[in-house]
């Protein structure tokens, strides 16, 4: 990714954080950046463009961040409480992070390293896409109505607490599935 490229990438991100998904807009990224909005252009054909790569950009692990690697519940267990940190990380996260339209190949490989680990686990293909799906829509449901709802009022440790609680009903229901 292009030095520029990567610096209106980032100030979407730091501009995302203080007015948050609706208030971004390009030409208000434009002005913070001080060129025109059509530059931003060049570098993303549109802003669900510069959308699906702040997403593929928040969600690629740190460099040298060492493989997931474990039983199958840990692993599902890592991936959805690391999701959840993201989009909590950031104002209208959860939001941004089920908006996005190209999933990256980040992404993609994920999901289907997910998958695979449930089948190796004894999941049918069909059981394991639906098993990880779930998981990811818990996540992303579960994370959306706590930043919507301003749950913040509501001690962190509670919400993390019902979060796990919520996952464990999920990883339990797989569990059962398996042979």
């Amino acid at each position: 990714m292009g030095q520029r490229r990567t610096e209106v990438l980032r100030a979407a991100i730091e501009l995302l954080d203080e007015v948050g998904l609706d208030g971004l807009t390009m030409r208000l990224l434009a002005s913070r950046l001080g060129v025109r909005a059509s530059a931003l252009y060049r570098h993303y054909p549109s802003k669900q463009a510069l959308l699906d790569a702040m997403v593929a950009h928040l969600i690629v692990p740190p460099d040298g961040a060492p493989p997931i690697d474990g039983p199958w519940d840990e692993r599902l267990r890592t991936v959805a409480t690391g999701a959840r940190e993201v989009m909590l990380a950031h104002r209208d996260g959860a939001r941004l992070l089920t908006g996005f339209q190209q999933p990256s190949d980040e992404a993609v490989a994920a999901f289907d390293g997910l998958v695979a680990t449930l089948v190796a686990a004894g999941l049918s293909q069909d059981s394991a896409t639906v098993a990880v799906d779930t998981v990811m829509a818990y996540v992303n449901g579960s994370t959306m109505e706590e930043q919507t709802r301003k749950a913040d009022t509501w001690p962190r440790e509670k919400r993390d607490r019902a979060f796990l609680a919520g996952l464990e009903l999920i990883i339990d229901g797989i569990r059962g599935s398996l042979p």
